[in-house]
């Protein structure tokens, strides 16, 4: 039985996706030394921008090592599920749409985060988050841009 090139991709896809959505879990909820903190109270920050800034402006304050763990591997993680989503569902072709699924997941991620005291909410991780999932999205498109700008 002979299995298309698209149906091919697309199972392919969901695997991958399957298995890092398992492992980004992991890392959001159980990994890094994470433990819940049941006796301190739940941490939020609802201010956009706020914590971004203070990881740009921490200077000799704080390791550059965390400033970039902090910044860019909230990108960084995220960058597959720009690639893979449009891959899976055959149907997301644009940022906006991938951003209209993508940010009520995320949310719900961090606040379940807060509630379970495995790490806080923050608007400004979403924020990154989503960075990353349009960054994944444009080096999906990126050989599409550059074949249409050679012809």
């Amino acid at each position: 039985m002979f299995i298309s090139y698209k149906v091919w991709i697309r199972r392919a896809a969901t695997a991958c996706l399957i298995v890092y959505s398992a492992c980004l879990l992991y890392w959001m909820f159980l990994g890094f030394g994470r433990t819940a903190r049941y006796s301190q109270p739940m941490q939020y920050s609802l201010v956009p921008l706020r914590t971004i800034w203070y990881y740009l402006s921490a200077g000799g304050k704080m390791p550059l090592s965390v400033r970039l763990v902090n910044l860019l591997g909230n990108v960084a993680v995220f960058i597959p599920f720009g690639i893979l989503m449009p891959a899976v569902t055959g149907r997301l072709r644009s940022a906006a749409g991938l951003a209209v699924l993508f940010i009520p997941c995320i949310t719900a991620l961090e606040i379940l985060q807060m509630l379970l005291r495995a790490g806080s909410f923050d608007v400004d991780d979403i924020l990154l988050n989503l960075l990353g999932v349009w960054t994944g999205f444009g080096l999906l498109r990126l050989p599409c841009i550059m074949k249409r700008r050679r012809l």
